[in-house]
């Protein structure tokens, strides 16, 4: 659902994500950027869910370790798999 974004930098949030997040009019939203260059739109207040709660925490986990790895230290074993 593309949109243009006039001189002032002002674009029409589309109908169907406005529905989606619950914005009104006078409704305040907060744009960030993610790790991969793409603007998330949320609505400011803290009480509102997130269209998709896990976005919150892509690319905050930046160890380089796979998965695996990962579950092996968090549990605790060593690398024989043995705790």
């Amino acid at each position: 659902m593309p949109t243009t974004m006039t001189t002032k930098g002002q674009v029409t949030i589309p109908k169907q994500v406005r529905d989606r997040l619950g914005l009104k009019p006078g409704s305040k939203i907060v744009f960030d950027v993610n790790a991969d260059g793409y603007a998330i739109i949320r609505p400011a207040n803290d009480d509102a869910p997130p269209a998709n709660p896990f976005e919150q925490w892509v690319g905050h986990l930046k160890t380089g370790m796979s998965t695996d790895e990962m579950m092996r230290l968090m549990r605790g074993y060593d690398e024989d798999g043995v705790g």
